[in-house]
């Protein structure tokens, strides 16, 4: 599924450095300078975010208190306050068409097929099929030409195979057997192929019954989703696109459109320290040097990294800042029962131990605070 239930980008597992609200953010191609914010004061040589200059990163989680707001910050002295309690969101974020929420549907059908199978009649165009074959060219049997009776689910219409491949399906039943007669491309990958003409010997096993009812919501999809039937499922998805598109909105106003008079050193350096810290445990995940993992990238050095993030860093440390602010304002703090209620919400277990012992309690807690400020302040939104 296309995560739009996942609001925060919980790569949690992998590095919670990479979170939506507070880590290394996507790079843009042209990233917004926040509206009348500055940076004050910030470090001379940006090779040595927060103290970072003996190669292990990681210290951004020392830059928090913990309640998960960052020492030595007032945030609210450093943003001009709005009203949060009632934002106002324009017609066009919250809106979700039913076209977009068909096209989630189509998406999730096709990642969850369901287990009941039809023999009873003819393959048309738009069906999934479930089918075995063996290739052959000028009656030789070729590598990767063959399911090795393991089968394979296609869709027709819809799944790329060559030529007219699985259009010369369509009119035929489960348990048919089929002679494809194709032509392989003139520039398909194996060079071997190319141009060649092709037989495959092909068995339809079944057709895959894609019939979206309240049967096949429960049986294939309650165990992920929590659905039970076809309007849950489309009630789900709408109120999860729309929280998405809302959340997407608000970072970018925070980052764009609130006043933000300076920015301290502290949020720049975390978000940097943050960024690296995320580098750092993908390259030792592949066993590399980061320089190498950085290489891959076009960049030479962690300077040039820094350098070249500098706006998106910036970017992240305004919307930081800003919800932090917010949290200031109306006295938030998180509770050891709302820390069980967002991992289990997100998670799936009320169990963050494992979190905590790898990133800090501060470190969770700041998330999970982020977090609040946004669910407040779209759960009490004006839609326009």
């Amino acid at each position: 599924m296309k995560n739009y239930k996942t609001l925060v980008c919980l790569l949690l597992a992998v590095a919670m450095a990479s979170l939506l609200l507070a880590g290394c953010g996507a790079k843009t191609d042209e990233p917004n300078e926040p509206s009348q914010s500055t940076v004050s004061d910030g470090p001379d040589d940006p090779s040595e975010p927060n103290g970072s200059t003996d190669g292990s990163y990681g210290s951004h989680k020392d830059a928090l208190d913990e309640d998960g707001f960052f020492k030595g910050v007032k945030a609210l002295e450093h943003v001009e306050m709005f009203n949060y309690h009632a934002f106002e969101i324009p017609n066009d974020v919250h809106f979700v068409a039913d076209d977009v929420i068909q096209s989630e549907i189509d998406y999730i059908v096709s990642e969850n097929p369901s287990s009941v199978q039809i023999l009873d009649r003819a393959v048309v165009d738009g069906d999934t099929v479930n089918i075995d074959y063996t290739g052959t060219v000028d009656g030789v049997e070729f590598a990767g030409g063959s399911t090795d009776g393991m089968g394979a689910d296609v869709t027709i219409g819809v799944t790329q195979y060559i030529d007219d491949f699985l259009e010369q399906l369509i009119g035929h039943k489960p348990g048919d057997i089929v002679d494809v007669e194709v032509t392989f491309p003139d520039d398909y990958g194996e060079e071997s192929l190319q141009g060649k003409d092709a037989l495959f010997v092909t068995a339809i096993n079944y057709i895959v019954d894609t019939e979206l009812t309240d049967d096949y919501v429960a049986e294939s999809l309650y165990p992920y989703y929590g659905w039970t039937t076809v309007e849950e499922m489309k009630a789900g998805l709408r109120s999860d696109i729309q929280k998405y598109n809302i959340q997407q909105y608000l970072k970018q106003y925070f980052t764009t459109e609130v006043v933000v008079n300076s920015v301290p050193d502290q949020l720049m350096e975390f978000q940097e320290s943050a960024m690296l810290s995320f580098y750092q445990e993908y390259a030792e995940y592949y066993g590399v040097e980061i320089e190498e993992l950085l290489s891959q990238e076009g960049l030479s050095s962690v300077e040039e990294l820094l350098e070249s993030y500098y706006d998106t860093n910036l970017s992240n440390a305004v919307n930081v800042l800003v919800i932090i602010a917010i949290a200031e304002d109306a006295g938030f703090r998180i509770s050891d029962d709302e820390l069980a209620e967002y991992f289990f919400r997100y998670e799936g277990s009320d169990d963050y131990s494992m979190y905590v012992e790898q990133y800090g309690l501060p470190y969770v807690k700041h998330n999970v605070l982020c977090q609040k400020v946004m669910d407040y302040v779209i759960d009490n939104a004006v839609l326009a």
